[in-house]
């Protein structure tokens, strides 16, 4: 089956799809605060590693396939449910870590920061990064 939409109404359906991932980013950044502060846990710690994960983008400084495997494996969820997972055995500090963690990506996915394609960092998941989304 193929496609027989103008390419402006497909277009408009790629812009609902990238708006619905930042709008669903929000909703988990803002769980994650939320989660935080039920947690209970120092505001003065959330506040010095929200950007934490955005050391990452260092390895880009060696090259752009490391610099995006790096930068993918600090911005993805993946990584701080595993902290979650064991925070039974780490300590109640895990969860907040975590959460701080899911955070900073949610944050980062609303703004339009998605994973990297390792093409350069402006290439991501989500579209090119300050620029217009390509047209299906």
């Amino acid at each position: 089956m193929t496609d027989t939409a103008p390419t402006s109404a497909r277009s408009y359906r790629l812009a609902d799809v990238v708006l619905l991932q930042r709008v669903e980013s929000l909703a988990i950044a803002a769980l994650a605060v939320a989660t935080y502060a039920w947690l209970g846990q120092s505001w003065l710690l959330f506040a010095l590693l929200f950007l934490a994960p955005d050391l990452s983008m260092l390895g880009y400084l060696h090259s752009q396939r490391l610099g995006a495997l790096i930068y993918n494996l600090g911005h993805n969820y993946a990584a701080p449910i595993i902290l979650a997972l064991f925070a039974p055995v780490i300590g109640p500090l895990a969860y907040g870590l975590a959460a701080i963690w899911i955070a900073h990506i949610g944050f980062d996915r609303m703004l339009g920061f998605g994973l990297k394609l390792g093409r350069g960092f402006g290439e991501t998941h989500l579209g090119k990064l300050g620029g217009r989304q390509e047209r299906v």
